[in-house]
């Protein structure tokens, strides 16, 4: 019933159950990437993993393949749920494909009176 026409399936619609696109795999507890992570794609571009990829990971590989992105952007330019973006990113960092940059923690607010102290002393030290 095709018109000759060379439509391709798009394994993303809402026909196809998202656990079809992780191949069934739950997020391993070990690959929690917050919302902030960024990513970027390994050197290794030509193994024999990255030949065999998923449409929605080779979507993944070709977005973050000229620089970084957050865990958020790589599901929002997806149209994938952030749950299937990780597991996404977690099958490709274990192929060695890609590198996760860990968002920097927050830093404690420190006192002003510390601060306060330390510049005096410097003050003093150095005679400024």
């Amino acid at each position: 019933m095709s018109d000759g026409s060379d439509e391709e399936l798009e394994l993303t619609s809402p026909l196809v159950p998202l656990f079809v696109i992780t191949n069934g795999r739950g997020l391993p507890s070990d690959h929690e990437y917050e919302h902030t992570a960024l990513v970027t794609a390994h050197d290794s571009g030509s193994s024999a993993a990255a030949r065999a990829l998923s449409p929605e990971a080779r979507k993944v590989m070709n977005l973050v393949a000229d620089g970084f992105l957050s865990v958020a952007e790589v599901s929002g330019h997806t149209h994938l749920p952030l749950g299937i973006v990780r597991i996404l990113l977690a099958q490709l960092e274990e192929d060695g494909l890609i590198l996760v940059r860990k968002p920097i923690p927050r830093v404690e607010r420190a006192e002003r009176e510390l601060l306060s102290a330390v510049l005096d002393g410097l003050r003093t030290k150095f005679g400024a």
